[in-house]
Order: C-alpha cells, then structure tokens, then sequence
C-alpha cells in the first residue's frame, strides 16, 4: 500500500507499506543504508463503538511519548495502490476535525481527552512495536539525491511490517518520490502489487472480527 501524507510542517510524507523478507536490514546495508534507532512505543487507538471514524477514513491514535494524531483523507489526483492523507498532531485542530466529521459542533472546547466521552470515543485497540529505522540516500537518473526512510515494524502480536518514506514539498514531487520509492521497494524485494495492510487492521482481524468486518462493510482504507 502506498500513501501520501501532509504533515503538520506543510511537508508530504509518501509511504509505501511491505512485508519484509528474511534479510532485510542486510539488503539495506548493502544498499548503503545506515541504521538511525531502534526504538518501541505503544499506539491506542480511538473510535465510536460504530467505528464512525475509521468508517469516513479518519484514525485517531495517541502514541507513548508523542502525543495525539488524527489522520483524514485528502484528495489524490495519482492513480494506483495509494491513499492520500492530512496528518493533524496540533489538539486544537485535531478536535476541530472530530467533531466535524462526528457532527458534535458544540463539543469543540479543551484538548482531544476532554472530548474522548462527551464525543462517544473510546479505545478500541492499542499494541507495542518494535521499530528499526533505517535511512538512505537515493537518486535517479538526472535527478536531485533525496533521502527514503524505512521504518521495520514488529507489533507484540506477532506481525512484521516495513514502510519505505519519502518527503517532499509540493504535491507535483509526489509522483517522482512514488517511483523512487517503487525502485527500492522492488530492490528490497518486494512484489509491485503487494498490499500489506497496516499493523492496526491486522490487530482488529486477529482480535476484534466484528470491527473488522464492519470496516469491510464501509470499505474503509487500511490505514497504520
């Protein structure tokens, strides 16, 4: 799966999500690839017990040590396996949106845990990951080097994914950092449709099936 995402800073992460092979940090040396951190956190999640926000495309999560994050969809003009979202970490903006999209206009006072219950919000999955970051500079034919990123997930449920991410600045960039980010996911060997879904849909269809079914139902994209 492929996503863009805009940050807080006006920047744009593209990601692309894959299931890593054995090996993996060794391709990426051989790469020329270095090892930034390795890190672990826990991610909750919150929604309505109808899932009304994952439902509309809108996942609220407050990670240990960084605070809330609401992720909403933009509007993509590139065909193919990506999403495109708006990536909300200010509180003020983050409740703005909820009660937006739950219809709760006169809710909008105080931070994102002062209207978790008046807005019907509660958690609804929460995991740690084990994460190995991992930087390298790339560059094409012709064009300027730029930095991926790709990010080993491993939750404590026992699945594995990788992220390979690119930023940039202006939409246009996006369809260039996309096939930068194609090339090396295909030099890492990953297969050029591969749709690995994102940890937290995983965990709802190990532990929560009737959630998950329901966000089958909506059709929902499989963010995280």
């Amino acid at each position: 799966m492929i996503l863009a995402e805009s940050m807080a800073q006006g920047l744009i992460e593209v990601e692309r999500k894959f299931i890593p092979g054995p090996g993996i940090e060794e391709r990426l040396q051989e790469l020329g690839g270095t090892l930034e951190h390795r890190i672990t956190f826990r991610d909750t999640y919150y929604d309505t017990p109808e899932l009304s926000l994952m439902r509309s495309n809108h996942w609220l999560r407050q990670r240990e040590g960084s605070g809330w994050e609401l992720k909403c969809p933009g509007a993509s003009g590139i065909s193919g396996p990506h999403t495109e979202y708006k990536e909300l970490t200010s509180e003020p903006a983050v409740v703005a949106q909820l009660c937006e999209v739950l219809g709760a206009e006169g809710q909008a006072g105080g931070g994102v845990a002062a209207v978790l219950v008046p807005l019907g919000l509660q958690e609804v999955a929460s995991f740690v990951t084990k994460r190995s970051s991992w930087k390298l500079v790339f560059s094409g034919v012709n064009e300027e080097e730029s930095v991926l990123k790709v990010d080993l997930d491993t939750a404590d449920f026992g699945y594995a994914v990788g992220e390979v991410e690119a930023l940039v600045q202006e939409e246009t960039e996006v369809p260039v950092a996309l096939k930068k980010i194609n090339t090396l996911s295909s030099m890492l060997g990953v297969p050029a449709q591969e749709r690995a879904p994102g940890k937290l849909i995983v965990y709802l269809q190990h532990f929560c099936p009737q959630d998950y079914q329901r966000l089958l139902e909506g059709n929902s994209s499989t963010e995280d």
